[in-house]
């Protein structure tokens, strides 16, 4: 069977949203923030705990369904166009959302067949993507028995299987080992440059600073900053103090511990 015909999305926005906003019973998780992500941009979404970055990118996803706004996917309306957009658009949940009593392998066969992949062609991918992830050995095994670093690997793979257009990723590096964690980088560095686009959230600022060409800040499930990484940081250096100001923690003072890291001064056991 041969891949369905996708309709044409002409807008060079991969995502979009106007006043997207998500309320839980009185907290506002997110309140009615503007999302303007380029098509072919390696774009990461920061902020700290509780910001709202998981429930924004779980309505992007359509894990969650917003309170209010509107979102458009490469041009797709999200409630019109749901199917279309999920046969171009691949997920890195958090969560990661796999079957523990799949294998590895069986996985990916389940994610071809739903995406109506060729039979010989979804051989052909899963058997490169276990290669490139260094999960052939395991590819029979349960996924209960994978260790965390695999499992990401493995949703990785599941994402890039149908050959997605948009790839959205929330803390894919968390839990992978250094050897992995540069394949995946040269990897999704390869697809952007292709003309993929990517939605990163992480915590880990060294690797947004690294990969990603345009930005976005959320702070108290409001967009407080948004655009290309180089004229946000302007003026500033580092993309860390410029982050601390956006969600105003540049002057906090940090607590010293005098206990810490100097003579015990706890009486020693008789």
């Amino acid at each position: 069977m041969t891949e369905a015909v996708l309709p044409e999305t002409t807008t060079a926005l991969a995502v979009e949203t106007r006043s997207l906003r998500r309320v839980f019973g009185a907290t506002v998780a997110v309140d009615g923030i503007d999302l303007a992500v380029p098509r072919g941009s390696f774009y990461g979404f920061l902020g700290p705990n509780g910001a709202g970055k998981s429930t924004t990118i779980k309505c992007l996803t359509g894990l969650l369904a917003p309170t209010s706004g509107e979102l458009r996917i490469l041009g797709l309306d999200a409630k019109r166009d749901e199917i279309a957009i999920r046969r171009l658009v691949g997920v890195v949940p958090e969560e990661l959302a796999l079957f523990a009593r799949l294998s590895g392998r069986e996985h990916l066969t389940l994610v071809g067949r739903l995406h109506d992949l060729d039979e010989a062609e979804l051989v052909r991918r899963s058997d490169e993507l276990l290669t490139l992830f260094d999960l052939t050995t395991a590819a029979g095994a349960s996924t209960s028995d994978y260790s965390h670093g695999m499992k990401k690997k493995l949703s990785l793979a599941l994402a890039l299987l149908p050959a997605p257009q948009l790839l959205f990723l929330d803390e894919p590096f968390e839990g992978v080992d250094a050897v992995a964690s540069r394949q995946m980088k040269s990897l999704l560095q390869a697809f952007v440059h292709r003309g993929g686009t990517v939605f990163l959230t992480s915590h880990v600022l060294e690797i947004v600073e690294r990969l990603c060409d345009h930005l976005g800040v959320i702070n108290g499930g409001k967009l407080v900053a948004q655009g290309p990484v180089a004229e946000l940081r302007a003026g500033v250096g580092s993309l860390e103090q410029r982050f601390l100001e956006l969600v105003g923690a540049s002057g906090r003072e940090i607590a010293e511990l005098d206990w810490l890291g100097g003579p015990s001064s706890a009486a020693a056991p008789s």
